[in-house]
């Protein structure tokens, strides 16, 4: 393969990543349109997330095994024919529940294209440049989830809600093109027989994968808008997930050949890679929740000019994306600048933690930036560091398993951060309303002068003072959901707080081992 067929396939993988973790969070900005359109309640509509998330997680532990038992050029070809119909099916759908399963079926094949684009990458780097090919990788890992709000929000606005499904055809059609052309064979192909030269299937590690992490999807997913326990389908999907995780784990570390070989969680870098990729995607997801519905709800933004928050910060982690490569290839410790990249985030979520409903667009975006950057320098290092230690065949099952983390952390991430802002909301609005009586002066000024705004305007006495009220209602209400949108961020600084003190691992794997520790350490 020529140099440039390399980089044509290159940059075809890393495209289609791309594709499919925008399509992670494109739909966010659009449920209310969805809803309309289809008449549909929004908590029906919120399925349309859900059920692609679900999908993603199922598969994505499995990827390794599908190349495998298929052939690494069918099942990824094949990911993307099936992501590109059920796009171009998810805008044609008319029925809010065509709509959801075409997105479980779109997951399906998005989750190879995660996956196997990260191990094609780094077959196509030697083991020296690893870390350029984490660096390139993590631009679709950094740049999907971040420009999808800003997309959905640009395509939702100036055209229609199905759109961004259909934006999804022509790039995959060149996709699918270019890796017919170009795309090898894996060559660590292993056949996993029964003797007789045909595939030995994991049935079982396949049927309890997907029952667990299907049910434990829907719980986090669901939990907060059925109120958790107190929902009975919550509870048995709960126990459900217990059990078939457990028996899923005891199974995949006793059969000969799994469909997820957990015994490359005894690499000590993969496992302490796994654990920061979690917070890392805890972060990833849960801030570019959290801020656009900030800034939409609390601070009167469109959908796209909330997304355009993030753009400056996006171009910035391009730059430093990069250096990180750069940087490790030179010797810098990758512990100092995965600790660099925790401090900066921590850096984050404190300032956008003394937010106020006063805060310019201007200041948000430039907070944005210690974020953008933060992410962009745990990206290169937590990836090397993933399959740092891996032998060549096992890359791909050790790239599925962090990536599945990464999503398994924004699914907590935004579960816990539901939870927890609805809780904190409410308990703000209770500590607010115990001060809110007619002893207090401000309470008393407030209201004569809202009764007094709404008197000017042909208001009867009676109508205004029942409108001043209600206007303080709305006050307290919007003041008291701030704060809870501030005691997230400042939750998700905590984690990443408690987290960094992993990284000792690191260092003390570190000494006496300069350069390349986490690029060339096998």
């Amino acid at each position: 393969m020529s140099e440039f067929q390399k980089k044509l396939l290159i940059v075809t993988v890393i495209g289609a990543a791309i594709m499919e973790l925008i399509d992670t969070s494109i739909v966010n900005v659009a449920l209310n349109y969805m809803s309309g359109n289809l008449g549909a309640t929004l908590e029906d509509t919120a399925w349309v997330i859900t059920s692609y998330a679900i999908a993603n997680v199922i598969i994505i532990p499995m990827t390794s095994f599908l190349t495998n038992v298929l052939g690494r050029r069918v099942y990824y070809i094949g990911s993307i024919i099936l992501f590109v119909f059920c796009s171009f099916m998810c805008g044609q759908a008319s029925n809010i529940w065509v709509l959801v399963v075409f997105r479980f079926l779109q997951g399906l094949g998005g989750g190879a294209l995660l996956s196997v684009s990260a191990a094609v990458v780094y077959e196509m780097f030697p083991k020296e440049k690893i870390a350029t090919a984490s660096a390139l990788f993590g631009l679709g890992v950094f740049i999907g989830p971040t420009i999808g709000p800003t997309l959905g929000g640009f395509i939702t606005e100036n055209y229609s809600w199905p759109w961004i499904f259909y934006i999804n055809v022509p790039i995959g059609i060149a996709a699918i093109i270019s890796c017919y052309f170009l795309l090898p064979e894996a060559p660590n192909k292993i056949a996993n027989s029964n003797g007789d030269g045909k595939p030995k299937i994991d049935w079982l590690g396949i049927i309890l994968l997907t029952i667990g992490i299907g049910s434990l999807q829907t719980v986090l997913e669901r939990g907060q808008t059925d109120d958790w326990f107190s929902a009975g389908y919550i509870i048995v999907l709960s126990v459900t997930a217990a059990i078939a995780l457990t028996a899923f784990v005891l199974w995949e570390l006793r059969v000969s050949h799994p469909v997820v070989d957990l015994r490359v969680l005894k690499s000590k870098q993969l496992f302490i890679a796994a654990i920061l990729t979690f917070v890392t995607g805890l972060g990833l997801y849960t801030t570019i929740y959290l801020t656009p519905v900030f800034s939409q709800r609390l601070l009167g933004f469109t959908p796209t000019q909330s997304g355009l928050l993030l753009l400056p910060g996006s171009i910035v982690a391009l730059a430093a994306l990069m250096l990180t490569g750069k940087l490790l290839q030179k010797g810098v410790s990758p512990a100092t600048i995965v600790a660099v990249g925790f401090v900066l985030f921590i850096y984050f979520n404190w300032q956008m933690g003394h937010m106020s409903l006063d805060t310019s667009a201007h200041t948000i975006s430039m907070t944005l930036i210690s974020r953008a950057i933060g992410i962009a320098l745990l990206t290169v290092p937590l990836s090397s560091l993933a399959v740092s230690s891996l032998k060549p065949a096992d890359i791909p099952q050790g790239t599925a398993l962090n990536n599945m983390m990464r999503q398994l952390g924004g699914s907590f991430g935004i579960s816990i951060v539901n939870t927890y802002s609805a809780r904190r909301t409410e308990l703000h609005r209770t500590d607010m309303l115990a001060n809110i009586n007619d002893i207090n002066p401000q309470v008393h000024d407030r209201i004569i002068h809202y009764t007094s705004y709404f008197l000017d305007r042909g208001k009867t006495l009676f109508d205004a003072q029942h409108l001043a009220v209600k206007a303080i209602d709305v006050a307290v209400v919007k003041q008291s959901t701030l704060l809870s949108y501030l005691d997230s961020y400042l939750l998700i600084g905590l984690m990443f707080a408690v987290t960094l003190p992993l990284l000792l691992f690191v260092i003390k794997r570190g000494k006496g081992k300069t350069a390349n520790v986490i690029v060339s350490d096998h």
